[in-house]
């Protein structure tokens, strides 16, 4: 998957988001027939601009993360300084989790800045090759925005969430004249139809975010491909292995569209894997690539925010 290909997919799935959200909109404000949605729609956006700005605190509450100083690992710190400049980026702050886990995230906000984290799990499960490949990739979401920009997709299935609830509660709550009922609950699944369908877009669109960071990586570290490649099979070869030994490590996935590789699909990855993986981290993608991909595989997919480990693969080595 090519970079020009790879933009216009982007695009044109944000072109699908923004005109379902238009035309679904339209019809409920026509079968409302009130402007009173629009101070719900006020209400949602500002729920969640502070959400994005406060995000942060929060993130690094849930996963226990701190600031990294330079001379506890000089050189990562040297790491992210060069790759940043290749990136044509200011330098993130790196910030360290206690996680078990090997992962790493991109977040931050006007409030906060820019920061990368790397989990105590990744320093020791990857090699320092494949620690760089991942920092590429997490400043490659940095570079595109991906933070603001999921933040502004993320708003407009929020949003018809929140409009079908109200309709259904205005339904069941809404004292003695349920003579509007029927109306009411029509509107109510109208938004959690589109609510639905939105929210398909929306991982769809996220998957394709994972897959242009990836492209970032391989294109500003030597060798970023494979090196890229090898440190994603073995994060979720590794992150199963882990969650297994300490229940509750990723107790907090909600925000699991942050890291590089979903960790609530790791033990299924490392299920499929592990009857393959005898030899170095070399043969363990070879064999990911050789992988056949299912209608399960596939199904399974629509409803994850990163892409299947195998199609991952493949479009880092076509």
């Amino acid at each position: 998957m090519n970079l020009i290909k790879l933009r216009f997919s982007m695009l044109g799935t944000v072109a699908l988001i923004i005109a379902v959200s238009t035309l679904g909109l339209g019809t409920i404000l026509t079968m409302t027939g009130t402007l009173n949605l629009y101070s719900l729609i006020a209400m949602v956006a500002v729920f969640n601009i502070a959400q994005w700005l406060l995000a942060p605190y929060l993130v690094n509450r849930l996963y226990g993360v701190r600031r990294l100083e330079p001379d506890e690992n000089p050189e990562l710190h040297s790491m992210v300084d060069e790759l940043s400049a290749r990136s044509g980026i200011r330098t993130p702050k790196l910030m360290i989790s206690k996680l078990p886990i090997p992962n790493a995230f991109a977040y931050g906000s006007p409030l906060t800045g820019s920061h990368v984290a790397v989990t105590q799990g990744l320093l020791t499960s990857l090699d320092t090759e494949e620690v760089e490949a991942v920092i590429g990739h997490e400043l490659g979401h940095i570079k595109h925005r991906d933070v603001q920009v999921m933040m502004f997709i993320s708003f407009l299935p929020s949003l018809f969430y929140i409009i079908a609830r109200s309709m259904l509660f205005s339904r069941y709550y809404g004292g003695r004249d349920r003579r509007n009922s029927g109306g009411l609950a029509a509107i109510g699944g109208v938004s959690m139809l589109i609510y639905f369908f939105l929210l398909i877009f929306n991982l769809g669109f996220s998957r394709l975010r994972e897959y242009y960071a990836d492209q970032h990586a391989a294109s500003i570290v030597g060798d970023g491909a494979r090196k890229l490649s090898e440190g994603l099979a073995k994060i979720s070869t590794s992150t199963a292995r882990v969650q297994a030994k300490s229940r509750g490590a990723t107790a907090h996935s909600g925000f699991k569209a942050l890291f590089i590789s979903d960790p609530d699909r790791a033990a299924r990855d490392a299920a499929e894997l592990s009857s393959f993986y005898g030899g170095g981290d070399d043969e363990l993608v070879r064999n990911i690539l050789n992988r056949r991909l299912t209608t399960l595989d596939s199904l399974g997919e629509l409803f994850s925010t990163h892409p299947n480990i195998v199609k991952r693969l493949r479009a880092l080595n076509p």
